[in-house]
């Protein structure tokens, strides 16, 4: 059995580049009163992400409507379907934008995982 060799999906003509979207992720954090917002420049370092960026809501609940939120906007603004895990717990909420990667947490999680320390360079300072 002989299988077509499948066509090249065309490129999607308002696609962000990861900078935009890193922009438009910051923007939508920062809309939502998340706290305490870090991006991480993964350029070069990791082949998952160009960017990643952990921030922090004050309860379960902020922290799941804030990703719920970001994941609307960019639907709504890239047609951009966002892979989501956690939202039901709302503690730690990993949101996979394609190139940049998104955590949101509640402080007491963060503070226990501490992603800044394993992914920023030593020395480098939380933006």
């Amino acid at each position: 059995m002989t299988t077509a060799p499948r066509a090249a999906m065309p490129a999607q003509p308002d696609a962000p580049t990861s900078a935009e979207l890193l922009a438009r992720v910051l923007a939508s954090l920062d809309d939502d009163k998340a706290e305490e917002i870090v991006q991480i420049d993964l350029r070069g370092k990791s082949s998952i992400a160009d960017y990643m960026v952990i921030a922090s809501g004050r309860s379960s609940r902020q922290v799941a409507a804030i990703s719920e939120k970001l994941a609307e906007r960019l639907k709504e603004d890239y047609r951009l379907s966002c892979k989501m895990e956690g939202k039901d717990t709302g503690d730690w909420v990993l949101i996979d934008a394609g190139d940049v990667i998104v955590h949101v947490f509640r402080p007491e999680v963060r503070e226990f995982y501490q992603l800044e320390k394993m992914w920023m360079p030593a020395g480098a300072a939380a933006r």
